[in-house]
Formats: structure tokens, sequence, C-alpha cells
């Protein structure tokens, strides 16, 4: 059992202050991702896809899932399931990949735990603690808003906390996009020497001239416009607001998808049948892949009261696909270039997204739409698989090559602090 105040646990400076004690051993970099399993969610995907990637780079990448039913959303190798199969994300799987992370890190020693979102930083702070001193280092990736203005002040102010202790225990972040380095820094506490920025590996480099070509290749409806929204059904996404925004808005041959499930679908198919709707809002629920849906739709609408970088918008700018945001996040105004790509309206604004929908239907040139798939070609697991094992080597102290002979002088050598 760990003990409150060792220095060891209580802190991340001494994962980035030395190299491990192996740091000459030439064997591969050995890479653990926890996830509660392959359901639906950007975050996963965009996991499984970073897992491949470093496969292929002959990294000794694991992941451990803790409910195996649901498939991954492209072959895998090296999977674990830790159990139970539930598909609750509740305390169950919660304790079962604690221990089971536990039970890797003493029988197998990976050199770097890596934290695929948010979601994911509760499992592996707690399996830190449990470890202690023989833990490696955790590298998380931000998958999400850091502010959380949907929560009540109290509660806004426990999760704050939460991410100051975070900051302690996590040896480094990744923020998706430049903009999100000083919510982080200010949200963690952690200095910006341990922030790294990599886009979201949403696509593969092939999946760039396969989006861009299925839509050119579509023709869609004349007699009125096809919006298109994706994400689970829960109230961070507010749909709610989207549906008010379509009622205003819409013409007797528009019509809007809601790819997605979650909780909230009963009460979401209640307020369509209220607003008087129904034929013209589908909710399929979940579809994956999203090619055909993008190159169908006339805009892609974001709704949500607070978000990370979604996957979707980064398709929907691959195909070069018309899209509305509201400023869910610290990056969205960047990640549109401050509306040449697309449209940012405030946050629970429903007169603000409705016109922005009406008016996202217009006509535009052909450079809007190249200029979009241009954009999109930074967030390519090409890109950024090689950056984050790049990270990852310098966070566990190691290197791609064998270490040099040591130094015979009497001077001795200096750790570099900083990443």
């Amino acid at each position: 059992m760990f003990k409150p105040n060792d220095p060891a646990i209580n802190t991340a400076e001494a994962w980035i202050s030395a190299p491990a004690a192996d740091t000459i051993d030439a064997r591969p970099l050995r890479v653990l991702t926890v996830l509660y399993g392959f359901a639906p969610g950007g975050v996963e995907r965009i996991a499984a896809r970073l897992h491949a990637a470093w496969i292929r780079s002959s990294v000794q990448s694991r992941i451990i899932v803790a409910d195996h039913r649901v498939a991954p959303p492209l072959p895998l190798t090296d999977v674990i399931c830790a159990g139970p199969t539930s598909r609750s994300r509740g305390i169950a799987s919660f304790v079962a990949l604690v221990l089971a992370v536990r039970r890797h890190v003493r029988d197998d020693r990976p050199d770097v735990l890596f934290c695929a979102g948010n979601t994911y930083s509760a499992v592996l702070v707690v399996a830190r603690l449990l470890i202690g001193r023989d833990c490696p280092p955790i590298v998380a990736k931000i998958s999400n808003c850091l502010v959380r203005r949907d929560m009540t002040p109290p509660v806004r102010g426990l999760y704050h906390l939460w991410l100051r202790l975070q900051g302690r225990w996590i040896a480094h972040f990744v923020a998706l996009a430049p903009a999100m380095q000083d919510e982080i820094a200010l949200y963690t506490g952690v200095s910006h020497d341990r922030i790294s920025v990599i886009e979201d590996p949403a696509l593969g480099t092939a999946d760039l001239a396969s989006l861009a070509t299925q839509r050119d290749a579509t023709c869609r409806a004349a007699d009125g416009h096809h919006f298109l929204a994706v994400g689970r059904l829960a109230p961070q996404k507010n749909f709610a607001l989207l549906l008010d925004a379509f009622a205003r808005i819409a013409r007797p041959a528009d019509r809007l998808t809601l790819l997605g499930d979650g909780e909230q679908r009963a009460r979401l198919e209640a307020q369509v049948a209220a607003l008087g709707l129904g034929g013209r809002v589908h909710m399929p629920g979940h579809v994956d892949p999203l090619a055909a849906w993008l190159a169908q739709a006339d805009a892609l609408i974001l709704s949500s009261d607070y978000e990370g970088v979604p996957a979707v918008l980064i398709e929907a700018l691959a195909a070069g696909l018309p899209i509305v945001s509201t400023r869910c996040c610290v990056s969205i105004d960047d990640l549109l270039e401050h509306g040449a790509l697309g449209q940012v309206v405030p946050v629970g604004d429903v007169a603000a997204l409705g016109a922005a929908m009406r008016a996202a239907v217009g006509p535009e040139g052909a450079d809007v739409v190249q200029a979009r798939r241009r954009a999109a070609r930074l967030y390519t697991i090409d890109h950024a698989g090689g950056r984050y094992l790049a990270l990852m080597r310098r966070v566990a102290g190691r290197r791609a090559a064998p270490a040099p002979a040591p130094r015979t002088d009497p001077q001795p050598a200096v750790a570099s602090a900083t990443l």
C-alpha cells in the first residue's frame, strides 16, 4: 500500500527530471493503454489507431479493456480483457482496470502508461498510487474542455481541484491544439514544458482521399437541406439546443439526422414530437464509418456545451463539408480558422445556431472546400503516431537508438528536466 507522503508517488517530477534506470536497455519501447472498451467514441477509436500504428513501428504496445464485447474499429493484436463484461463504466469496470494495470506493471514493466482521454485519468492516477515508486510515467491526452461550464459551481470547483491533483501525478500532458496549452497549465498547475501539442490523429492518410472522393461523387438532394450531427445522446452534446434551432429555420424539405445513441434518446424523441418535427428528424443510432453520411449531408452541426476536438469535425474537414459549431472548446476558433473553414457561435445561443445553420447551406466556392481538406492533413495517424512515440521515449528517459557509451571524464552528465 502506498504511503501518502512518499514523494515518489505524490509528484510526477521524478519521472521528468532524470532518465529511467535502464536507459541503456535497447529493447523496444513498451506502452500500455487502458480503455473501458471499444464502445462508440472518438477517444477509443483514436486510441485503437495509435495502438495499431505503434505496433507497426515495432513498439510493444498493449491495450487493456474492461469490456471486450464491442469489437475494435479495426483489427488489433495485443488487446487484453480485464473484465467484468459490463456495458457501463461503473465501479466494477473501474476497479478491474486499476487492478489489471497494477498486475501488468508488475509482470511486464511497461515504460509508459498512456491515458487516451480525460475519462481514463482517474484509472491511471489511482493505479499509480497503488503501485508507488515502481509505476511508469503517465502521458495523458486531454480530450475534453477543462472549463466545464455545464457543472454547477461547487461541482466545478471539485473538478478543478481534481485536475490540480492530476498535475502532481501525471508526468506529461498532450494538448490537441496550441490554444489548449494555457488552459491545461492553468487547471492542472503544471509548467508548459510538461505540455506538448500533438494534433489529434482522427484519420489515416488514405482516409483523406477517401472522404473527399466519396463526397465529390455523391449527388445531394436539391429540394431541401440535410443537416448532420454526430455524438452520444448525452447532455454535454446539447442536441436539445440543436432541435430547437432546427425547428426555427427548417423548411418543409429540410432534414436533420442525429447519429449516435445514449441516455437522452427518449427525451430527445419526445422533444421532436413536441416540436412537430416527426418525419424530418432521424435518429438511426450509432453508425461507423461516417463517410457515406458526410458525403450526403449539406452541413455538420456541433451543438455541444463543452468538447475537446471532435474526431467528426476532422472527418468533416477532410470531406470538405460546411461546419457550424458552438464555441465548445478553447481551440475551436483556431481549428476553423476564425470563420474561414466554418462558423462558430456562442454556447447555448439557439438563435445564433439557427442563423448559422441556414447560412452554412448557402453557396460557397471550391477554394473553401479545398482549404478545409488541406487543414485536415495535420490530423492523421501518420503525422501524429511518431510524435507520440518520440514524446514517450523522452518522458520515459529512453531513446530510439541504444545509448552512447558512458562518459569517462570526471564531469557528471546532467539530465534534462524539460521535454
